[in-house]
């Protein structure tokens, strides 16, 4: 994680605190859509969300999996707005260990409770997995923003804080 640890940690921590991602996909068409989810994330800064694969924003991963997606908080404050924008690609989370575990601590962290097995095997869970974020902060000043791009090597700062 070449000089990304920090910037990578302000990330994850901010994902970790907020629960909804707009999620932005494209169809065949060309015609953009936006969706709120929510999600989860883990240790590598992927997010996991439940949908139908009837949904639009479904539809449109299944014809093209490159998505955008953005997470921040809700702010009356231009000085208050902190997020991330995040690009990447999309599939569905099909091991069954794995699935399981990531359903689980779904349904803690929105304390769904006792959710019917059957509701749960009627969504698809899916795996964002993002190769580029770009952090914001506008506390630190208006702009003020640093990028992390994903390559084989991990994360790496592309773009120091301005």
């Amino acid at each position: 994680m070449r000089g990304a640890r920090k910037q990578f940690d302000l990330v994850a921590a901010l994902l970790g605190e907020e629960t909804t991602l707009s999620l932005a996909t494209t169809g065949v068409d060309g015609q953009a859509c936006v969706a709120p989810l929510f999600y989860i994330v883990d240790e590598n800064l992927s997010l996991y969300w439940l949908s139908s694969e009837s949904s639009l924003h479904s539809l449109n991963l299944a014809a093209n999996p490159f998505a955008a997606a953005t997470v921040y908080r809700n702010v009356n404050n231009w000085k208050q707005i902190r997020g991330v924008q995040l690009r990447g690609t999309v599939s569905k989370m099909t091991e069954p260990k794995r699935r399981a575990a990531l359903l689980k601590s779904y349904c803690e962290r929105f304390k769904l409770g006792r959710v019917p097995r059957l509701a749960l095997r009627l969504s698809t869970l899916y795996s964002f997995q993002p190769d580029f974020i770009r952090y914001i902060d506008n506390a630190r000043g208006f702009g003020h923003k640093f990028e992390l791009t994903r390559g084989p090597e991990g994360w790496s700062l592309t773009r120091p804080a301005a």
